[in-house]
């Protein structure tokens, strides 16, 4: 079977890709950029990628006429302010295309939309679903609410906020009910639907099997990692007070969490689970998902983090953009030493960064962090998805990775932090010599005051670096 899946680097596409593989189909992954797409190399023969656009129908042309199904797994909760604008010119662009090909089916992942009041958020994806519902090939539509799993932007900020927290003052929306579901039942329905013919043209929410608060949430995963926690809510507090909480406290980016607030004060509750008996699934315990995730992450088995998408920064366009580091009119602090052990200092600079840190002067790379929340940036909190292994596209605290080969020893980070300018941080061994070099190319004369604020910090910052790395 040939399958068509578009949102391939997301969170849910990521994992959604070696099921599909696993089970003999052939799979066209439609990305944006081609760099930031990574799969294991025994899958190189069953992969077709694609580079598309979906707010470019000219871009569409690279998709084959000949996919027997489609996954429309294209969502955005931030980013641009008009997005549920833009949501749905990619729902008419690709139903455009997909009726151009041979497709029996397009499975589409929506949210649970059945609260009388819709947050902006949910009524995009619900305007989503009537789009969709226009192509001349059978829909199925598939409901979720809070999805539990490692990397999953809902669980890192229940994580953050449990972790953190002993006792929590909190908005009046964490009284608001939802219907969490493991990330493990939500990618059991998306493939046990393929080409069945019982869900064509249907709509279904999927869910666990408890119904919660979002406090009661917040206390079971307290229970499950033997924390004693204390939640109390107040009326007082506005949706963007609201927002600022979880900006500050979690990892999330504050559009993200504004998005997320006014999503929170809508209940996501199945209206029905006939789906269940239909593709006999029987979904786990929102305590089930709990373990499961924090297992993961114990093993640091993550396959996925919503961390590494574009809209948890301010990275924008392909990655090719960024990868060329400038010289011309740019302050570069270059050091070198020679190395002792190859393979050794590979492994330190594949593992810079989270929690493994970046091995000298941590608490100003954690000042800087917090500098860069107060002024809208991302801060270190976003950490990294794997201990060990860097991919290009992936988040590494306010940097993002824009190239990485292990063999040849460089890695080349981009800044993603507030700055009056532009950041680069590379990395690269040429024979027995480590180089390091931080490039800032300026903006402004509020650029050249920054670079010269900082350059005392360099000397020691990123010489006790380079000797740790060593």
């Amino acid at each position: 079977m040939k399958i068509l899946l578009t949102g391939a680097t997301g969170y849910i596409g990521k994992r959604l890709l070696p099921l599909l593989l696993d089970h003999g189909n052939e799979v066209v992954c439609c990305v944006r950029d081609k760099n930031r797409f990574y799969f294991p190399e025994q899958f190189k023969n069953k992969i077709q990628v694609i580079e598309a656009d979906f707010l470019d129908l000219e871009s569409l042309k690279n998709i084959p006429d000949d996919i027997d199904v489609a996954y429309y797994l294209i969502h955005s909760m931030s980013g641009a302010s008009n997005y549920d604008e833009l949501e749905s010119i990619s729902a008419h662009y690709f139903i455009e295309k997909i009726n151009q090909t041979n497709a029996k089916q397009i499975i589409y992942l929506s949210g649970i939309v059945n609260d009388k009041s819709l947050s902006k958020h949910l009524s995009s994806r619900k305007a989503v679903e009537e789009i969709l519902k226009t192509a001349a090939v059978p829909l199925t539509v598939l409901r979720a609410g809070i999805i539990v799993g490692s990397g999953s932007a809902s669980f890192e900020i229940i994580r953050d906020l449990v972790d953190k927290l002993p006792i929590m003052v909190t908005p009046k929306w964490l009284n608001t009910k939802c219907q969490p579901i493991a990330i493990s039942d939500v990618l059991e329905f998306l493939i046990r639907s393929l080409l069945n013919p019982a869900v064509y043209n249907e709509s279904f929410d999927i869910g666990g099997p408890d119904i919660l608060t979002y406090k009661e949430m917040l206390l079971e995963f307290a229970r499950v990692k033997k924390l004693q926690r204390y939640i109390y809510t107040v009326p007082v507090m506005t949706p963007k007070l609201s927002s600022y909480w979880l900006y500050f406290v979690t990892s999330t980016s504050f559009k993200l969490a504004s998005a997320l607030v006014s999503s929170m004060k809508v209940e996501v509750i199945c209206s029905d689970n006939r789906i269940n008996n239909l593709l006999r699934v029987t979904p786990i315990s929102y305590r089930q998902a709990l373990e499961r995730a924090l297992k993961k992450i114990s093993d640091d088995d993550i396959i996925s983090s919503w961390k590494d998408s574009q809209v948890s920064g301010q990275f924008r366009g392909n990655v090719s953009q960024y990868l060329k580091v400038p010289k011309r009119g740019c302050y570069i602090d270059r050091r070198k030493r020679t190395i002792i052990n190859r393979e050794y200092t590979i492994a330190r600079i594949w593992s810079i960064g989270g929690d493994t840190g970046w091995y000298y002067a941590d608490w100003l790379w954690e000042l800087r962090g917090f500098i860069d929340k107060i002024f809208g940036g991302v801060g270190t909190r976003r950490g990294r998805t794997h201990k060990t292994q860097i991919h290009v596209g992936d988040a590494l605290d306010f940097w993002r990775v824009v190239y990485a080969d292990k063999k040849q020893g460089k890695l080349v980070l981009y800044a993603e932090m507030k700055l009056p300018g532009e950041a680069w941080l590379e990395f690269k061994i040429i024979n027995n010599t480590l180089y390091q070099a931080a490039t800032f190319k300026p903006c402004g004369i509020m650029g050249r005051l920054y670079w010269y604020a900082v350059m005392p910090f360099h000397g020691f910052i990123f010489e006790g670096m380079l000797k740790k790395l060593i």
